[in-house]
């Protein structure tokens, strides 16, 4: 692990994992707080480097000091959760039997915990190899050799944001000093200037990397959908969707891109249209190929999309049955709840009528 002002969730981490590793190293960047002094409760191999703006020379250090067949990295917010231990502790005992382990990263959660945002990280590496991280933000390592795939994860409990300008502030440092920058972190500078409000110049430069034939088809998916965002920010609902549709010239349509469109649909009031692409996206297969995933947009989205494009368009019955759909998903979820209620009143004051004029 590398580490900066950590206190308030590096012991959480570490006693997630500790059943699972043999030996803990922490690489502390200059924190002021109680970091380094929690970390020593556990471990002996605590070390120091000086912060230089480059996440992957940190990483690179961490690795360097590592002594056991396989390496685990994991950021101090991130957590591995009971059942996902125990799956972990599965495969290691089994010898892992892989150059590297992917294993899935969940990010975003809704209010009761549930993700709503996966994708897989190059998560255990077997060391003999020689891994290399590279790139000073959002680095990563490009795995090789024999790859698994494991539906375990690594779940990311972020308490606070510690400095949330840093990642700009150093991709703007490399352009500076006229580091070029490869598909990769164009993709994700694009990313960081939208998440900035800076969306002109992330609208450039995610058009840029768009023009770049060697990015990879994840990003490229995903420059499209943050594109799309940009536009819309701009107040340009006709480039929000023709940056969505120009994402099926990477790959095949994605459940994520087809609610997307639904979604600038029903802000036109067009719920034809808007319903269509809900159906699309429920028809979708599971795409999970590293990639930005968000499971609720191949079911639980599109249905309670397509009972409010039903409800608009007037056709209740459809619009209850949908709502039930979705229900079976979710039965918790409060809009599903409302929903019931209204659609039920409707349909009963429907039914009531029907039975009126049949009697008279």
């Amino acid at each position: 692990m590398i580490v900066k002002d950590e206190e308030a969730v590096l012991a959480r981490c570490i006693d997630s994992v500790r059943a699972l590793v043999d030996e803990v190293i922490i690489v502390d960047t200059g924190s002021t707080d109680r970091t380094a002094q929690i970390a020593a409760a556990y471990t002996d191999k605590v070390y120091s480097f000086d912060w230089c703006d480059d996440f992957a020379a940190a990483r690179n250090f961490s690795f360097e000091k590592a002594s056991g067949d396989y390496i685990l990295w994991l950021d101090a917010d991130d957590i591995v959760l009971p059942d996902d231990l125990r799956q972990l502790l599965r495969i290691k005992k089994k010898g892992i039997g892989a150059d590297v382990l992917m294993v899935r990263y969940n990010t975003g959660f809704d209010k009761l915990g549930r993700p709503t945002l996966s994708f897989y990280r190059e998560r255990i590496l077997r060391r003999s190899v020689g891994f290399r991280w590279v790139g000073r933000v959002h680095e990563v390592i490009q795995p090789r050799g024999k790859v698994l795939y494991t539906q375990a994860a690594i779940t990311h409990h972020k308490l606070h944001r510690n400095d949330p300008g840093r990642n700009l502030r150093i991709f703007e440092t490399m352009r500076r000093e006229g580091q070029p920058f490869d598909p990769r972190q164009q993709f994700y500078y694009g990313r960081e200037l939208y998440y900035a409000g800076a969306y002109d110049r992330a609208k450039k430069e995610l058009q840029a990397f768009l023009q770049r034939p060697e990015g990879w088809v994840e990003n490229q998916v995903e420059a499209c959908r943050t594109l799309s965002q940009c536009c819309r920010a701009l107040d340009d609902p006709s480039g929000a969707l023709q940056a969505l549709f120009s994402s099926f010239l990477y790959d095949q349509p994605r459940a994520e891109v087809c609610c997307d469109i639904g979604h600038l649909f029903i802000n036109r009031r067009q719920y034809r249209q808007a319903a269509y692409w809900y159906q699309q996206a429920a028809a979708r297969p599971r795409i999970e190929g590293g990639g930005f995933y968000s499971p609720a947009c191949y079911d639980f989205i599109p249905y309670l999309q397509l009972c409010l494009c039903c409800d608009r368009l007037g056709d209740y019955q459809k619009a209850w049955d949908y709502n039930e759909k979705a229900a079976a998903l979710r039965p918790d979820e409060p809009a599903v709840a409302h929903n019931r209620q209204y659609l039920g009143e409707l349909l009963g004051r429907k039914q009531t009528k029907k039975r009126a004029k049949t009697a008279r």
